[in-house]
């Protein structure tokens, strides 16, 4: 379990647990031990030393290093405690870039000796031709003018061994410009992850499926530890109420609701709601439990009996599950499936707004949702769109006035986001995003909200969000960092390295671009199929490479790989100056087989090299970027890439699946309902760190880091004192204190 956690710190934060010493443990003084050898306390073992390096020199093969505090702990340690510790966390860190599998590419010599695409189709028709045993078969589909590529016995699987595609690629030339990601000195295993469990269960916003996952880990571990001050997301606070159930504790309910999503969180099931789950049978102590919250919270407040309906068939599958009618003496439980079974009439909110909506009394509708201050917040658009007159506006304002302070923080940089593109231009269309990454775009016919209106509730939203905001004190400010787009929802950004928010701007730098996926079947044979579409300026067509197009200007393609029973790869090389096109969009196609959520394992990246870097296909200290495909479409679109007027490329973070077909999806196929996504998404302006960034400084001394400089601080020299640091990573040299803000935890910079 211990070795579990250290993996989950790792991932999360780029810190190393480190134990604590034998003699600190005695003393109970482990993290001024620890602080002491990071200055250098004169106590490094030679042997330690040695290994120490040698973990650091293992490290940078894979494009990390160990900080300078972290090498001087590890240098004092006892050499057997370092190589433990070393081989754990080389595994986690090459997980995290996708070298934990070996990546073989259909042609061997990859980039080199990619044929054109035809002649290596007839190569493969000749080679069938020759072959007895497929001689006749290949030779009926020519007279009947048709071959099927999968029917060839040269084609989609790998004709050399992984070693064999080693030996024919040089050792890669170190580069300036390879990543370099610096592990950082932690605590104990428990500190670190009681510390995680703090953070991932106070999150201001939503978590994705695999922080929620990690969530349920630490959580368990931590059900006896100090708890957040609060837990806002309710999905968080599902996972958290099943290990508070497991180990006898007090649930956190104050909606009906929250029981529902704990009983999905006791079948393993979507704690969102958004997907139905196939709910389990229940042990009577946990039926009594549910049970007692649901009795509990229905007697404080029966209004909120008004929020069964909207979930009345799940509640109508848990009273089978929970057996109401043995619990005589939980009356207000049983209410809750009376409601459901609508044998009691409680209304619900959001029918009681309709019905007022429905009568032209918008006013009336916007003091019933005061109740709700979140739901009038994520309705106020359509209030003030539909008031009648200045007057009912300004009704509607005055109840959004009121009760803004009680609206969570993400809700309020939500409706300032939408905020931004209200702006009533010609001809605009709307981009749908669902929880888990789907996505599809529609006109937006909604009429204009006047000017003035969008002022008034654009101040409003700035001062409540400033008056949240701490007080940073020193702000340094990366501007690296100033163009990400805030993690506002949990799908927003995938698990990963290097993987930032949907909406998100960065900076590529390098000669050679180069995308990868891997894809692992778990039951079924399966071919993912890589792509890139090259678009120009108006988002009209240029050319792409796929497997029915291996080599163009811009680049080449690996080779099509069909199935992967033990894992397979696929390859873009792109060379960004031979780039056509303004836009270049990455995809991953199902052709067939499982999909992205079925598949035992499936991830994207890229990677970026000089010109004169060779190497393997896949060299993990080259990769920028690694992200998790899990998602419920049948094509991927992770990110696309931009070149801007100045001929300086861009990325531009998507994470979104098209729904596409259930089989043979191609790029070729799919192109024009990704160039209407790409148009629509570029239309749209997302609420960035520049933002919070702007009502931070307000307050503060600001000051950034300079771009490209030997020392990389504003004055020469780094800080005296405590600052609040926001950047994509953490430099060296930041005071005792800081409080540090990147990519890693950038969640924590919405405000409750």
């Amino acid at each position: 379990m211990v070795h579990g956690l250290e993996r989950m710190v790792v991932r999360h934060t780029l810190r190393l647990p480190v134990p604590a010493r034998a003699a600190a443990a005695a003393t109970g003084d482990g993290a001024a031990d620890r602080a002491g050898a990071a200055e250098g306390a004169g106590t490094t073992d030679a042997a330690g030393t040695v290994v120490a390096r040698q973990f650091d020199a293992a490290l940078l093969s894979v494009g990390f290093t160990l900080s300078t505090a972290l090498l001087a702990e590890l240098s004092a340690r006892p050499p057997e405690t370092v190589v433990a510790l070393a081989a754990r966390a080389l595994d986690t860190v090459r997980e995290m870039v996708g070298d934990h599998v070996r990546h073989n590419a259909y042609f061997v010599d990859f980039p080199a000796n990619v044929p054109a695409t035809h002649d290596f189709w007839a190569a493969c028709v000749a080679e069938a031709l020759s072959d007895p045993r497929t001689h006749a078969a290949t030779a009926a589909q020519l007279r009947a003018g048709e071959v099927d590529l999968l029917t060839l016995p040269a084609y989609g699987t790998y004709r050399h061994t992984y070693e064999e595609m080693l030996a024919a690629h040089d050792e890669l030339i170190a580069g300036a410009g390879d990543r370099l990601t610096v592990l950082h000195l932690g605590g104990t295993a428990d500190e670190e992850a009681a510390a995680l469990y703090t953070t991932l269960a106070g999150s201001t916003t939503p978590l994705g499926a695999e922080r929620l996952q990690d969530l349920a880990v630490l959580a368990e571990h931590c059900a006896d530890a100090p708890q957040p001050a609060a837990i806002p997301v309710r999905e968080n606070r599902a996972v958290v109420n099943r290990a508070r159930l497991a180990v006898g504790a007090d649930l956190l309910l104050d909606t009906v609701t929250d029981v529902l999503r704990l009983a999905c969180a006791l079948s393993d099931g979507d704690v969102s709601l958004r997907e139905p789950t196939r709910l389990r049978g229940l042990s009577r102590p946990v039926r009594r439990a549910l049970i007692a919250g649901l009795d509990t919270v229905v007697a404080a407040s029966p209004a909120k009996l008004a929020d069964v309906p909207a979930h009345r068939e799940a509640w109508k599958r848990l009273g089978e599950r929970l057996h109401p009618h043995e619990y005589p003496h939980r009356p207000h439980a049983a209410d809750v499936f009376a409601v459901a079974r609508g044998e009691k009439d409680a209304p619900s909110l959001d029918s009681l707004v309709e019905e007022h909506l429905g009568r032209g009394d918008v006013t009336g509708a916007a003091d019933l949702l005061t109740a709700a201050p979140g739901r009038l917040f994520r309705a106020l658009d359509r209030l003030l769109r539909t008031a009648d007159g200045p007057g009912e506006r300004e009704s509607v304002l005055a109840a959004a006035t009121r009760v803004a302070p009680r609206v969570a923080g993400r809700v309020l940089l939500s409706l300032r986001e939408h905020l931004l593109n209200r702006t009533g231009e010609d001809e605009r269309r709307r981009v749908f995003v669902s929880g888990s990454g789907g996505a599809w775009v529609a006109a937006d016919t909604r009429p204009p909200l006047p000017e003035s209106v969008r002022e008034r509730l654009t101040a409003l939203l700035d001062d409540e969000t400033r008056r949240r905001l701490p007080a940073p004190g020193h702000l340094l400010v990366d501007p690296a960092v100033l163009d990400v787009a805030l993690p506002l929802g949990g799908r927003a950004t995938a698990a990963g390295l290097g993987v930032l928010p949907r909406g998100s701007v960065s900076s590529v730098e390098g000669d050679l671009l180069r995308f990868f996926t891997y894809w692992k079947e778990a039951r079924h044979t399966t071919d993912h199929d890589l792509s890139a579409l090259v678009l120009d300026a108006s988002l009209a067509t240029v050319g792409w490479l796929s497997y029915t197009a291996l080599t163009a200007v811009e680049g080449t393609h690996s080779g099509d790989v069909t199935e992967a029973p033990d894992g397979a790869s696929e390859f873009i090389d792109l060379r960004l100056g031979a780039v056509r096109g303004t836009f270049v969009v990455p995809q991953v196609n199902v052709f067939s087989g499982e999909g992205f959520d079925e598949v035992e394992e499936s991830f994207f990246g890229y990677m970026l090299r000089d010109a004169e870097q060779a190497g393997r296909p896949f060299e993990p200290r080259t990769v920028r970027m690694k992200s998790d495909l899990r998602g419920p479409g049948r094509v991927a679109l992770p990110l696309a890439f931009q070149r801007d007027a100045d001929g300086r490329w861009h990325a531009r973070w998507l994470h979104l699946y098209l729904r596409g077909r259930p089989s043979s999806n191609r790029v070729e196929e799919n192109r024009v309902s990704v160039a209407v996504l790409l148009g629509a998404l570029l239309a749209r302006t997302p609420l960035t760190v520049r933002h919070l960034v702007g009502l931070m400084a307000e307050s503060a001394t600001t000051s950034r880091l300079r771009d490209g400089a030997a020392d990389p601080w504003e004055a020469g020299r780094a800080p005296e004192g405590p600052v609040t640091y926001i950047g994509l990573e953490r430099p060296a040299g930041l005071p005792p204190g800081t409080r540090v803000l990147t990519p890693e935890n950038l969640r924590d910079l919405v405000p409750a």
